[in-house]
């Protein structure tokens, strides 16, 4: 599995009964959370069709919820990146049939990005400033990705341009060469970065992860990703398409890991 990441930028791990249980337990508080009348209006976006969720879970740092660890082949897999990390609160992504519809204050040519391109990205590169110069702000080690919900394959999958993290690593190295380290975040990579999504789309598969609660996603953090719009025939419990996702960062943005680790 570790191979078949480093290769191809994406990994679903089979099964695993801990990681259902852990599912359990963290689809339990998410809902609860999620009950907040005030969590639930911040959340909420593109006309109600999809709960943003960041930071919804109440997890301790290691992972776990409710005293249920969070263990497993993918979380084994992600430590041989950067090690054992500190996980943040993890986003807890719920989408609704109808997605997507417009996000407030997204513009037309946006929208139609989400609609087409499933507002595909690379985490961490935000955009900065009136003109949305996109840098890098958040350096993740990796995306794990923790269905929570069981659904049918068109709910609105999370999917990736399979490859596109060779794509991107190379593109990113150019653009921070003779560049310290300490300085990445300063640097406007707009123009690299787009010019590689566009390559992406072209020359990359795009691969939807269906996967089902005990099953976990680890996605390489230069991996071109997105959400897939709801599919009119798809199928999933009231409660939505659930999944958690964890996106720990390096602990040390004087070194360049971000760019040379696996």
């Amino acid at each position: 599995m570790v191979a078949a990441l480093s290769e191809k930028g994406w990994a679903i791990f089979p099964p695993e009964p801990g990681v259902a249980e852990w599912a359990r337990a963290a689809r339990d508080a998410a809902l609860k959370r999620m009950a907040e009348p005030a969590r639930r209006a911040a959340g909420l976006a593109c006309g109600g069709t999809w709960f943003v969720g960041l930071d919804c879970l109440p997890n301790d740092a290691d992972g776990s919820v409710a005293g249920v660890p969070l263990d497993g082949a993918a979380r084994r897999a992600a430590e041989t990146i950067a090690g054992s990390l500190p996980l943040h609160a993890a986003q807890v992504s719920v989408v609704y049939p109808g997605y997507p519809r417009p996000r407030d204050g997204e513009g037309a040519a946006a929208f139609r990005y989400r609609q087409k391109r499933d507002a595909a990205h690379v985490d961490g590169l935000l955009p900065i400033g009136p003109e949305r110069q996109r840098m890098l702000r958040e350096r993740h080690a990796w995306l794990l990705g923790l269905p929570l919900s069981e659904t049918s394959a068109g709910a609105s999958p999370l999917v990736v341009w399979e490859g596109s993290h060779h794509l991107m690593r190379r593109t990113f190295a150019s653009a921070l060469d003779g560049v310290d380290p300490r300085d990445w975040a300063d640097v406007d990579l707009t123009e690299p970065y787009h010019a590689a999504r566009r390559a992406a789309f072209e020359t990359c598969r795009r691969v939807p992860l269906v996967a089902s609660p005990g099953t976990a996603v680890l996605v390489h953090r230069m991996a071109l990703h997105g959400v897939a719009p709801w599919d009119e025939t798809a199928t999933a419990p009231p409660e939505g398409r659930m999944v958690a996702y964890f996106r720990p960062v390096f602990p040390d943005n004087t070194r360049d890991d971000w760019l040379t680790a696996p």
